[in-house]
């Protein structure tokens, strides 16, 4: 199991970027959550098998077609940090 965070900034508030988050870490089975921060940027977290949060990883990059990706930032979590499902989190 792969445990990571990801920290988006960019054009990624407003742009449907929860929810393109969201339908992604279902389809490639991730658990865990994202939100938006109030500085403007998104933080998921996403839980899963190392070849589908690299896919999960891969996707966020690109992003929604009306977000633009400035940076992702990407942090390894501890072994001890577990979700039940993936969810969109205020």
């Amino acid at each position: 199991m792969k445990r990571i965070k990801i920290t988006v900034s960019g054009r990624v508030q407003g742009v449907f970027f929860r929810y393109f988050t969201h339908k992604t870490a279902l389809k490639l089975n991730i658990k865990g959550y994202v939100k938006n921060l109030y500085n403007g940027n998104v933080e998921a977290v996403a839980i899963g098998s190392v070849e589908n949060v690299e896919k999960f990883i891969k996707e966020i990059k690109i992003g929604p077609p009306a977000s633009q990706i400035d940076k992702a930032e990407i942090q390894e979590l501890p072994d001890s940090i577990n979700y039940d499902s993936f969810e969109i989190t205020y």
